[in-house]
């Protein structure tokens, strides 16, 4: 298993039988950087929240699946 399906797996783990705590912190925790950038960044705050919580809706406490690599592009270093 990968170090991305290892990580979800173990994560899986820890949410079953927690779901609605953690629901709760992800939307202190973005309630929190909303009041802190003034909704500055509600709108990416939100999608975040949002993808938090069906990552926890979503988890049945099965063993992540393993998943295909992701790939990364190079980045260019900038010449001194």
């Amino acid at each position: 298993m990968g170090l991305i399906g290892d990580l979800k797996s173990k994560a899986q783990g820890l949410i079953h039988g927690n779901e609605q705590a953690i629901k709760d912190g992800i939307e202190k925790a973005g309630d929190f950087v909303d009041s802190k950038t003034g909704g500055k960044f509600a709108d990416q705050v939100d999608a975040v929240q949002g993808g938090a919580s069906d990552f926890v809706d979503n988890t049945d406490g099965q063993p992540a699946a393993e998943e295909a690599p992701v790939a990364v592009a190079p980045v260019a270093e900038k010449a001194p």
